[in-house]
């Protein structure tokens, strides 16, 4: 089992700051790529930003500039420092790995979410 836990999520006024954590724990070989996905009300799920093992991120056009997604590869860990907040990024944000795992001597690499954490930008 993989688990993946966020925080951070809150209430900020337009033009503010906001940092989200992601830790995976559980039984991880190895970590390919964690990122960050949002969905609003009404809309699909969306990407917003990821990053490899090797610290390549990337970034959705409509937050680059303005977020950054870092990892910590030896804890597992992936943060989203998003900055000048706007009202449209209002959402529920998602962790994302994609962890290998070891199956019947095998190894195999899945998906995993987490809870998921309401960002709200509002005045």
């Amino acid at each position: 089992q993989v688990q993946l836990m966020e925080s951070g999520g809150a209430v900020v006024q337009p033009g503010g700051s906001m940092n989200l954590s992601c830790a995976a724990s559980g039984d991880i070989f190895v970590i390919n790529a964690m990122g960050w996905y949002r969905q609003a009300p009404g809309k699909l799920r969306e990407r917003v930003a990821a990053i490899t093992s090797g610290s390549s991120p990337n970034y959705a056009d409509s937050v680059k500039g303005r977020f950054t997604v870092s990892r910590d590869v030896g804890k597992n860990t992936v943060w989203l420092q998003m900055n000048n907040l706007k009202p449209e990024d209002t959402a529920v944000y998602y962790c994302n790995a994609a962890v290998v795992i070891v199956r019947n001597s095998h190894l195999r690499e899945n998906d995993y979410w987490g809870q998921g954490t309401q960002v709200t930008v509002s005045s």
